[in-house]
């Protein structure tokens, strides 16, 4: 027996893997981005939605964070992937088992052999065994199915970590909306109170002959203009309210209010070299462990071609009486070897190895266009910051220029050197400038905030309620490990 044991360690010591061991793609990645932000490299690393100053969105973040059933399925996938690495890595070592059996018969009398004259038919027996089997991992195929699944539980934690950072920028960008349609709902119904006022004086003054009735009308129509876009902004309010409600984890209801959209302070735009996304965007970390677990399947699949040799140990006892069960004579054992591969598959095998490598090619492809796809969101998120920075500072001269535009329209109305026409005009393009203005204001907050998004960065990691406490900090704690 340990003479067995001895060569079977030494054969599975001298057993070799096949398959190609994994090597990162060689990717082309730019110097810098179209458009280079001026802040420190470190700022990507922090609590950026603080910058806001807003402890609501704060609060908002961290029950998110907390409750968010997208952040519970991702981390019961993780769960699922550890156990089927658990499962996997257990095919490394011997399968140990027990067997124990007691029994009542009859023998034919007239059976083979035949039981003499006089002699009992009925007889009772007991046996019971420890027995261990042990495949050995001669040519590498369970050492890269170990591989493979262990990088798919550093992909799905990756996928995870992709949720955490999805999550909090959609509650900042939901919430810097909801105070978007909040001040632009402001001005509508102070601008719509303002008309209704002009509306009245011009009822008056065309009773008492001093305006026509088309001036009126004007009026009246620019007064139900401005009514007409409260309920729009009331509705979208609502909408936006339940959806970041869902977002929490809760039914769809008022979400409470912090900072204004013009007290909220921009984050500062973070700098970093368009390497550094390799290393930490979740996507791309996950498109590569996908890629090292489909590299790893080659090897598995072209061991398929090679023998299995198995071990099969067993020690026992078999008796009729069970006073002699565990004596000296009713010991058994067994010790065995078993070889066994393929011959003739007719392709089966080929098959499998030409699927295993079309998902290979198929993964450095993925790998390479989600490596794309991340470049260009990082610069197209900072490339609009930066423009939507112009855009605001336009807007707001644009704002300041209407306002003094609509104010001398309305004095050469009231010393009858214009038409009310013209005040209507200028007094029209204020109010959609000013909702313009705030919606420019919303958007190049919203853009910081796909910055972030788009970089990555260890605050993913520092927010991850995983790593609290509990056993699902003990996960993120083992995928870490899996990782090193």
């Amino acid at each position: 027996m340990r003479l067995l044991i001895t060569t079977a360690l030494l054969v599975f010591a001298a057993g070799c893997t096949l398959g190609p061991d994994y090597a990162r793609p060689t990717i082309d990645a730019p110097d810098a981005w179209r458009v280079q932000p001026a802040e420190a490299q470190a700022v990507a690393n922090t609590r950026w939605w603080t910058s806001f100053n807003d402890p609501v969105l704060d609060d908002l973040i961290a029950a998110a964070l907390a409750e968010n059933l997208d952040v519970r399925i991702a981390a019961a996938r993780v769960e699922q992937f550890l156990g089927a690495l658990t499962a996997t890595r257990s095919r490394f070592f011997p399968t140990v088992g027990y067997d124990v059996d007691a029994s009542r018969a009859k023998a034919s009398r007239v059976g083979q052999p035949p039981i003499p004259a006089g002699g009992d038919p009925y007889f009772t027996l007991y046996q019971g065994s420890l027995g261990a089997t042990w495949q050995i991992d001669l040519f590498g195929r369970v050492r890269r199915l170990n591989e493979a699944a262990q990088a798919r539980v550093y992909a799905s934690e990756q996928a995870r970590r992709g949720v955490l950072l999805s999550l909090v920028t959609s509650v900042a960008a939901s919430y810097i909306t909801l105070r978007q349609l909040d001040r632009q709902l402001e001005i509508a119904k102070a601008t719509a109170h303002n008309f209704g006022e002009t509306a009245r004086i011009f009822d008056l003054r065309h009773k008492a002959g001093v305006v026509s009735q088309t001036e009126v009308s004007q009026v009246q129509s620019q007064h139900e203009q401005a009514l007409a876009t409260i309920p729009v902004l009331e509705q979208q309010i609502a909408a936006v309210e339940n959806l970041i409600s869902i977002t929490l984890g809760r039914n769809p209801g008022p979400i409470p209010r912090g900072l204004t959209i013009d007290q909220l302070v921009p984050p500062r735009i973070p700098a970093d070299l368009p390497s550094s996304l390799l290393e930490r965007r979740p996507d791309i970390l996950q498109a590569e462990q996908n890629l090292v677990a489909a590299n790893a399947n080659i090897g598995a699949t072209r061991a398929l071609y090679f023998p299995d040799l198995t071990l099969t140990g067993a020690l026992g006892s078999t008796s009729t009486s069970f006073g002699n069960f565990l004596t000296g004579p009713a010991s058994a054992w067994l010790v065995g070897a078993n070889l066994a591969g393929p011959i003739f598959t007719f392709g089966a095998i080929k098959g499998q190895v030409r699927s295993a490598e079309a998902q290979k090619d198929e993964a450095v492809l993925v790998y390479q266009q989600t490596i794309l796809n991340a470049f260009r969101e990082t610069d197209d998120a900072i490339t609009g910051s930066v423009k939507k920075e112009e855009e605001l500072a336009r807007q707001a001269a644009r704002v300041t220029a209407l306002r003094e535009s609509a104010r001398l329209s309305r004095l050469k109305f009231e010393y009858g050197m214009a038409g009310y026409v013209e005040v209507l005009i200028a007094d029209n393009e204020l109010f959609a400038a000013e909702i313009a203005l705030v919606r420019v204001r919303a958007e190049r907050n919203t853009q910081l905030v796909q910055v972030y998004r788009a970089m990555g960065g260890g605050w993913v990691d520092a927010v991850d309620p995983s790593r609290a406490t509990g056993a699902a900090s003990d996960t993120s704690a083992e995928t870490e490990g899996l990782r090193r």
